[in-house]
């Protein structure tokens, strides 16, 4: 009998794509379910430095990165372990990533450096989760 003895940097990209699924699903479900409250918060937050217009649409496309990043993040986890390739969840990471450095921008530009380095600790991890895959 053999055993197949997965390697830790397969754990920890592993454990990545979970985290990131729950992180963006959960994101980007809520925007979707409490859309007038999470509009209404974007607004007043960024209103002084960016248009509303500018606001709903980076509302929308984060929300659109979120899901899809969650969804292929969700996905490249079963693949990684139903077939051990790694495409779908380094796509998802990518997607995320693109969502994060959105975030990072209005969070820095609206000079709200806590929530900044919240976003920063989030990217650090999809980098890793990069270079894992």
């Amino acid at each position: 009998m053999t055993y197949s003895i997965i390697e830790a940097k397969t754990i920890a990209y592993l454990l990545i794509l979970v985290f990131f699924s729950i992180v963006f699903i959960q994101s980007g479900m809520d925007k979707i379910i409490d859309k007038k409250g999470n509009l209404s918060f974007l607004v007043s937050h960024l209103e002084k430095v960016f248009s509303r217009t500018l606001i709903k649409i980076a509302f929308y496309v984060v929300t659109f990165l979120e899901i899809s990043s969650g969804i292929l993040c969700l996905l490249g986890t079963f693949q990684l372990l139903f077939f051990e390739q790694k495409q779908l969840g380094l796509i998802g990471i990518f997607v995320g990533s693109v969502a994060l450095l959105i975030l990072l921008f209005g969070q820095r530009v609206s000079k709200n450096y806590d929530g900044a380095q919240t976003i920063a600790v989030y990217f650090i991890l999809s980098i890793i989760g990069a270079l894992l895959s």
